[in-house]
């Protein structure tokens, strides 16, 4: 069995055909699907689709993007929901960035108040983090190190620097998606071995990041199976033992999905 630890089927590009979706993933062997809450807007839809099936579970937090948009009280409304597992996706992106330099200061600025916000919230509430880290390894792991509880939580789509294998200590997991499968990512691919295979989970991130040979379509659950693939390939665990490894880890992790 597979668990996708991070699947935005709360997008709307699944609006139309949702069931056939689920049902496509749960045939290939995905027993559980986690919903990061990286939108608000489309939170409501992530708790419906929790309701309706009861493979679907789902976060609560704000993406960095949307960092000037953080409304605790309306995510606090959520968070008691019994099929709430972490908060999250929430972190720091410095990927796009304004153009002036004290513009800069300020964007970073919110996104660490964010940030800490709800690392904290999730050590309140004794939650696991789902965190989104894009071309800032350093002041995530400054920021993780310093308020990070025990829970920790998963480094979402783990951009290979060895930095934040430091975070393996504090219960931090890897997500491992789509990107190793890209011909580009030779830095994961060496990387990935230096993961502990006890801290190593899965995710698609769809409907983004579409595995090889899948590419520019829309990504989902089943897609899976091709970073399962891969993930034997450069290694030396066999199929049924990684899925088996991968699957425990999610369940340390995101201790209410089973």
């Amino acid at each position: 069995m597979i668990i996708d630890t991070h699947c935005h089927l709360d997008d709307e590009r699944y609006i139309d055909d949702i069931a056939e979706v689920i049902e496509r993933a749960k045939e290939s062997g995905v027993e559980r699907f986690i919903i990061p809450g990286a939108d608000p807007t489309t939170l409501k839809r992530a708790v419906a689709l929790s309701e309706e099936y009861e493979e679907i579970f789902f976060s609560v937090g704000v993406h960095p993007y949307d960092a000037k948009n953080y409304d605790k009280n309306f995510l606090a409304s959520f968070v008691a929901h019994p099929k709430c597992v972490a908060i999250g996706e929430c972190g720091l992106d410095y990927f796009r960035l304004p153009e002036t330099e004290e513009e800069i200061a300020e964007e970073k600025a919110l996104q660490k108040r964010v940030f800490i916000d709800q690392i904290e919230w999730a050590k309140e509430l004794n939650l696991p983090l789902i965190v989104h880290v894009r071309e800032s390894s350093d002041d995530s792991l400054t920021l993780l190190e310093e308020h990070a509880g025990s829970k920790g939580g998963v480094l979402h789509c783990y951009n290979a620097n060895e930095v934040l294998l430091k975070l393996s200590s504090k219960n931090f997991y890897y997500g491992i998606g789509g990107v190793l499968t890209f011909k580009n990512a030779k830095k994961l691919i060496n990387v990935y071995p230096k993961i502990p295979t006890n801290k190593l989970l899965i995710e698609t991130d769809a409907p983004y990041l579409t595995p090889h040979p899948y590419r520019g379509q829309r990504n989902e659950p089943l897609y899976t199976r091709n970073i399962v693939s891969k993930m034997v390939e450069i290694s030396s665990i066999e199929e049924i033992e990684l899925e088996n490894i991968t699957t425990n880890n999610a369940k340390k992790l995101f201790e209410k999905i089973y």
